[in-house]
C-alpha cells in the first residue's frame, strides 16, 4: 500500500485514510513508475498535512505494474487491495480514492469496495465510446460521494469524455459532482493551489463529520448540467478553513 505520508498527531487515532492513486499506462507489462508516484506527492502531503491533526492519514498506492491492460484492468485491482489493507491496519474506517489519470479511472472502477465511501477522480483518463464495446461501469458509485476533476484544455485526456460519464454516474448516484479548471491543461498546473483546496475540502468533508465548503455542497446538489461543469473559481480555499 506504500507508507503513510506523514504521522499523526500523537494520541490521535486514524479515522480516515485517504488513497492516492497515481497514473498508469493503458498498456504495459513494465514496473510501476516512480515518475507518476513522485507527480502526485505535492497532493498526498498537501492532504496529509490538512488531515493528520484530524486523524487522517494518507497513503500513496504502489502499483504492482504501470499498465492497466484491458480486462485485467490492474491498476484498479491494485487499488482495491490497498483497500483491503486499510482494513487490516486500521481497522473498520471509511476510505477515500484520490486518483490522477489512469489512476483517476482505478479509483472510479474500485470504488464498490465496502470501505470506499468517497472518489476524486483528477484529469481521469478515459476510454474513447466505442458501440463495440461495454460503457465504463458507474453502478459501483452508488452511495459514494464522487467528485471529477478537469482541466478544459486537457489534451491528453478528453475532458468530455468525463463530463459523459459523470452524467451517467448522476443518473445512478446523486452525490456526483465535476468541475471545471478552466483554461488549465491536464496536470492542473496552472490553478495548483486551488485544485489541491479542492481536494483537501473534499476528501476532509468526505473522511470526517464536517461539512463540504459552498461551492462543493452547491455542485453536489445542482442538477446536470450544471452540477457537473462548476467552474473552480480563482482563489478557491483562501476563504475557507484555515
Amino acid at each position: 500500500m506504500g507508507r503513510a505520508v506523514a504521522s499523526l498527531t500523537p494520541g490521535t487515532a486514524v479515522g480516515g485514510v485517504a488513497l492516492v492513486l497515481p497514473t498508469g499506462d493503458a498498456v504495459s507489462a513494465r514496473g510501476p513508475s516512480y515518475l507518476a508516484t513522485a507527480a502526485v506527492r505535492a497532493l498526498a502531503r498537501s492532504l496529509a498535512r490538512a488531515g493528520a491533526p484530524e486523524g487522517v492519514a494518507v497513503h500513496v498506492v504502489r502499483y504492482r505494474g504501470r499498465g492497466w491492460n484491458g480486462t485485467d484492468a490492474r491498476l484498479a485491482a491494485d487499488a482495491e487491495w490497498a483497500a483491503e489493507e486499510v482494513g487490516r491496519r486500521y481497522g473498520d474506517v471509511p476510505v477515500c480514492f484520490v486518483g490522477f489519470g489512469m489512476g483517476g479511472r482505478a479509483a472510479l472502477h474500485a470504488a464498490g469496495h465496502t470501505a470506499v465511501n468517497s472518489v476524486m477522480a483528477l484529469a481521469p483518463w478515459l476510454p474513447e465510446d466505442d458501440m463495440a464495446l461495454s460503457p465504463e461501469p458507474v453502478k459501483q458509485l452508488t452511495g459514494r460521494q464522487v467528485l471529477i476533476v478537469h482541466g478544459t484544455n486537457d489534451a491528453r485526456n478528453d475532458p468530455e469524455l468525463s463530463y459523459r460519464l459523470a452524467e451517467r454516474a448522476k443518473k445512478v448516484n446523486r452525490d456526483t459532482c465535476r468541475f471545471e479548471v478552466h483554461s488549465d491543461g491536464h496536470s492542473l498546473r496552472q490553478h495548483h493551489s486551488e485544485v489541491r483546496a479542492l481536494a483537501t475540502d473534499f476528501v476532509l468533508g468526505a473522511l470526517l463529520p464536517r461539512s463540504y465548503s459552498r461551492p462543493v455542497a452547491d455542485a453536489l446538489a445542482a442538477p446536470p448540467p450544471l452540477g457537473l461543469r462548476m467552474p473552480l473559481a480563482a482563489g478557491f480555499g483562501r476563504s475557507l478553513r484555515p
